[in-house]
């Protein structure tokens, strides 16, 4: 890997704790943000000499499409021979009250590159509505999920609030916990774990986009 200017081992950092904390890389708009760019498209050249250099990977048509790699990745599981690819069931509109995984919520499968993603996930959950637009999770894409049944503030997860399933950023103060979408049309969801019937589904560990 050629050597990299101060401000791209910068970027390269952002990436790495974007993907530690939330699960995902940022999006361009994050970078520019946080880096104070006037633009995306400064982000987006400083992402392509990294790629040049071999320090990531930008994946075509996916969401957040960044994947680490050479010494800033995470260590490489011992690879198996053949293709590599694994079977995801894709989760349609979920039944109320039934398990996530149960046969009539499952519309397909996906043979995907588990590379693609930050953790190995278990399914693809269709993503509907807005709510979380500004993470760069549009309705229709599909969320890559890892099962588990907790998650550290600021992560992106999958909860079930009674019968009703839904995809939001997690924070948990004391006993209370809050659902945080990213869009200002939508308002934070508060649970009271005492009153309601609250699970973690899973934690969002990649997006694929289906471009229709």
């Amino acid at each position: 890997m050629l050597k990299l200017t101060a401000r791209q081992e910068q970027i390269l950092n952002l990436i790495k704790d974007a993907i530690e904390n939330t699960g995902f890389p940022p999006t361009r708009a994050e970078i520019a943000a946080e880096l104070g760019f006037k633009s995306a498209n400064a982000a987006e050249e400083h992402l392509q000499a990294l790629a040049r250099k071999g320090a990531i990977e930008i994946a075509a048509g996916t969401s957040r499409g960044i994947r680490l790699l050479g010494v800033h990745a995470e260590p490489a599981t011992p690879k198996m021979p053949g293709a590599l690819m694994m079977s995801l069931p894709l989760i349609g509109r979920v039944a109320a009250g039934s398990p996530m995984l149960a046969q009539e919520n499952l519309e397909t499968s996906y043979s995907v590159d588990p590379a693609m993603f930050a953790a190995k996930p278990d399914y693809l959950l269709k993503v509907r509505g807005e709510s979380m637009r500004d993470a760069g999770i549009m309705d229709g894409d599909l969320l890559a999920v890892k099962k588990v049944d907790s998650a550290k503030n600021g992560q992106i997860v999958v909860a079930r609030i009674g019968s009703e399933v839904t995809v939001k950023r997690y924070r948990k103060t004391g006993a209370t916990i809050e659902l945080l979408p990213e869009n200002p049309d939508f308002k934070i969801i508060k649970v009271d774990p005492e009153a309601e019937e609250f699970a973690l589904e899973g934690l969002a560990v990649g997006l694929m986009r289906t471009w229709h």
